[in-house]
């Protein structure tokens, strides 16, 4: 069974079109505390990234976010929630989110949301970690990406076998149910570095 310090949560700073998105933000947030599992994020205080962050923070559990610069007055509105770590990149945000984070789950978002779920699951398959990830498909937001899934594995791009290395539910406590007890599949590259050789 794996155990979590801290969840690394990927969103948007939209509210998105329907008012499920925030409510399951907001639920999956206090699930994670009830749990005693700190939250790493985007840092913002607005969209779906508020949502969760004051899910957590408002029922006792931690929350630590990782901003660029750059980003602070369009993702941050009012007092920051929890710890704000402030950085120069988006690159060193992404490194700095998978270092502090356990696992990691993909709420609905856009373009940005997609590229660290993406980058994050072909870590796991390179080995760069052995970390479990999920989708919150809330109100089935990501059914289509899952049929994408399918459809590449069916066209010879994406091995069988990889199809492991993403848990989906629509449910926040079934998800972090099923990521406590996800087992990476075995077969995956191990990723060397100067220091292994």
């Amino acid at each position: 069974m794996n155990t979590f310090s801290h969840i690394c949560v990927y969103c948007g700073a939209s509210d998105g079109v329907n008012g499920e998105y925030l409510a399951g933000a907001s639920v999956l947030g206090a699930e994670m505390a009830r749990r005693g599992y700190g939250l790493v994020y985007g840092g913002g205080s607005v969209g779906m990234m508020g949502a969760v962050a004051r899910g957590v923070a408002e029922n006792g559990g931690a929350v630590h976010g990782v901003i660029p610069a750059p980003l602070l007055p369009k993702e941050v509105s009012g007092p920051s929630i929890g710890r704000l770590e402030v950085v120069d990149s988006m690159h060193v945000r992404k490194a700095r989110m998978a270092e502090l984070s356990d696992a990691f789950v993909a709420l609905p978002g856009g373009f940005g949301t997609l590229e660290e779920l993406f980058e994050t699951i072909t870590w796991t398959q390179l080995g760069i970690h052995r970390k479990p990830i999920g989708v919150l498909n809330i109100a089935g937001f990501y059914d289509p990406l899952l049929a994408m899934i399918e459809h590449s594995i069916a066209q010879g791009f994406v091995r069988p076998k990889y199809r492991g290395l993403l848990v989906a539910e629509r449910e926040p406590a079934a998800l972090l149910d099923r990521l406590e007890v996800h087992e990476t599949p075995d077969g995956f590259v191990r990723w060397t570095t100067k220091e292994d050789a």
